[in-house]
Order: structure tokens, then C-alpha cells, then sequence
């Protein structure tokens, strides 16, 4: 689909029918990120802290710099660059190098988006091209993992540890994995997965506070349902079906917040309704086969911008016509 097509059928959903409109569904997005925002600084310290501030300020910068660099007016205040910035920090481990996490911003807003034509424009999720970039440049501090150690506590080298997706994929048991979260049975490391105390990504560690964000999210219908649901369901469905623990697969890793946060981007992801459904299918089902088979762990960034890339083709599947009216039948004489 070209861009201006594209245009054309976000312009005419009620999410981009004014700035005003975008820019308060941004916001709304923003304030279902603060409580996993907030409890990820909370589990990794200051150093979560600086790898959040660093990556909105370089999104906001690098967005007004190449704006005023092609003659055009920066809009930073439209709120898009400062929620790549922080949806970027948060697919991020917290001891990812400062300079690395400005790179990262710097590529998801100017390569990701403004080379595409700036919002509206975006074949794929820019935070999530920004993570990819950076887990293929830089593998090794990308995958580096901490214990949580508290707001007040360090980060070093004492305190790597695997995530509980590593520690499957390295032939682990669930033991092991209740070993690394401090539980005693499987079902208290369920729980401690969902309420999140575990290593991992910034805004990954809390399921309940992901849900509780979505639900807000919901509420105020800033996103829709049917791919966040369908992207689940189906991770679900083909953990079990691939012989995986599928209650583990959803409560370890990023499927949620990539279910809720990154399938349903506005300008990246299929805007009909079918379109959503197969979107969130196709994504759930990519993230499971490369747990299952792939050289990492996780599989949620390439399995959202694997359907990213066939999201125009997802729109031409029972499309509404944005426009067009089917002409009256005439009556019969």
C-alpha cells in the first residue's frame, strides 16, 4: 500500500481525525506505560532511570534535528517521538550502555520514521526497528541480563543472571527457573512471573501492571482489542501445540507488552478489523516458532515486524471503503 493510500485510511479513522485527537491518544498510551515505566525503576534502579530519560531525549532531539535539518517545523510536541523513546527503553535491559540506548532512539525515530515520511508514514514500528538494530549490532550488551536489585542497588557484574525464557532455551527446567526468581513450586513462580520480579527488559517484568495498562488503554478506546487478544491467544495455542509450556510462554518474555503496546501502533499495524485479528495470529505465531526453534529466546520483535511488513496487504482483506456509499437499489416496476 502506498503511503498516501495509507494516509488516506488512517485519516479516516476517528484515532487521526484531528492532531489534537492523535496526540491525546498518544498521551493516553503514555500513561498506561508509567506504572510498568515506574515499577521497572523501582526493580533496576537509577540505572533504568538514566536508560529511559536517555532514550526520550534523544528520540525528542533527533525528531526536531532532522526536521529543522529538511526545512520542516519539528513536532515534538505531538508526543510520537517521546513514546518511541520510551517504548524503546522499555523492550531494553537496563544496563544497556547510555550511548548505545541514544543510538537506538536516533535510528527509530530518523530511519524508522522520518525516512519514511514522518508519522503516518512508518511501514514498520520504529521502537521496535531501534531494538532490532540494536540487538544486531550490538548482541552481546543487548542480551545482558541483571538480577533486580532495588531503586537503591548496582548493577555488575555479581549480579547477571538469565531470563526464565534463557534459562528454558539453555535446556533449564521450571526448577531452575523457580531457583532464579526465589519460588518454591510452580505455581508461586507463576505468580511471581505475573507480578513481575524477575530479570528481563525494563517494562517487561509486570504482567498485571501491562494488563492494568491495557485495560485503561481499552477504557478509554485508544486501542482495539483484536490484536492484542489474537496475538496471546495464539502464542498460547502453538506453545502448547509445540510441546512448550504455554502458561510460561505468555507470563515470561515480552508477548504481553508487545501484544498490548507494539501490535496495536496505529500507523504500523493493519487498521481493519480483520486486518487486526490475522495481524496479532501472524505475530503470536512467529514469536512462538522462533522460541521453539530460533537462535533466540524471544521471538516478539521480529514476529511483530514480520507482520508489519504484510500490514498493507492484511488491510486489503475485507476493507472497508472509507467513502463509498453502495448505490441504491432501483425499485422494481
Amino acid at each position: 500500500m502506498a503511503n498516501t493510500e495509507r494516509r488516506v485510511l488512517l485519516s479516516s479513522s476517528p484515532h487521526f481525525s484531528s492532531p489534537e485527537t492523535a496526540k491525546r491518544l498518544m498521551a493516553n498510551v503514555l500513561i498506561a506505560l508509567a506504572p510498568a515505566a515506574a515499577y521497572g525503576i523501582a526493580l533496576f534502579g537509577l540505572p533504568a532511570l538514566l536508560t529511559i530519560a536517555v532514550s526520550v531525549a534523544a528520540a525528542l532531539a533527533s525528531d526536531a534535528a532532522f526536521r529543522l535539518a529538511i526545512g520542516q517545523k519539528p513536532r515534538v510536541a505531538d508526543l510520537s517521538a517521546a513514546l518511541t523513546g520510551v517504548l524503546l527503553a522499555l523492550v531494553l535491559p537496563p544496563s544497556t550502555p547510555l550511548w548505545m540506548t541514544a543510538l537506538g532512539a536516533v535510528f527509530a525515530v530518523v530511519v524508522a520514521k522520518e525516512f519514511f515520511g514522518g508519522l503516518g508514514a512508518n511501514v514498520f514500528n520504529p521502537a521496535l526497528i531501534g531494538r532490532a538494530f540494536l540487538i544486531m549490532s550490538f548482541p552481546a550488551a543487548i542480551t545482558t541480563w541483571h538480577k533486580t536489585v532495588g531503586f537503591a542497588g548496582a548493577l555488575t557484574d555479581a549480579t547477571t543472571t538469565a531470563t526464565p525464557l534463557n534459562i528454558i532455551k539453555l535446556g533449564g527446567t521450571m526448577g531452575d527457573v523457580a531457583a532464579s526468581v526465589g519460588s518454591s513450586d510452580y505455581a508461586s513462580t507463576l505468580w511471581t512471573l505475573f507480578t513481575g520480579n524477575r530479570a528481563g527488559c525494563i517494562g517487561e517484568s509486570s504482567i498485571l501492571l501491562i494488563l492494568a495498562g491495557g485495560a485503561f488503554l481499552l477504557i478509554t478506546r485508544t486501542i482495539d482489542w483484536r490484536a492484542p487478544l489474537a496475538m496471546i491467544a495464539t502464542t498460547f495455542l502453538a506453545s502448547w501445540g509445540f510441546g512448550m509450556d504455554p502458561v510460561f510462554g505468555i507470563l515470561s518474555g515480552g508477548v504481553v507488552f508487545g501484544a498490548v503496546f507494539m501490535a496495536t501502533d496505529y500507523v504500523s499495524a493493519p487498521v481493519t478489523p480483520t486486518g487486526k485479528l490475522l495481524f496479532g495470529a501472524g505475530a503470536g505465531l512467529v514469536t512462538a516458532l522462533i522460541r521453539k526453534w530460533g537462535g533466540y529466546p524471544e521471538g516478539v520483535t521480529y514476529g511483530i515486524l514480520m507482520m508489519n511488513a504484510i500490514a498493507p496487504f492484511l488491510n486489503r482483506i475485507v476493507q472497508k471503503k472509507y467513502g463509498w456509499v453502495a448505490p441504491k437499489k432501483e425499485a422494481a416496476k
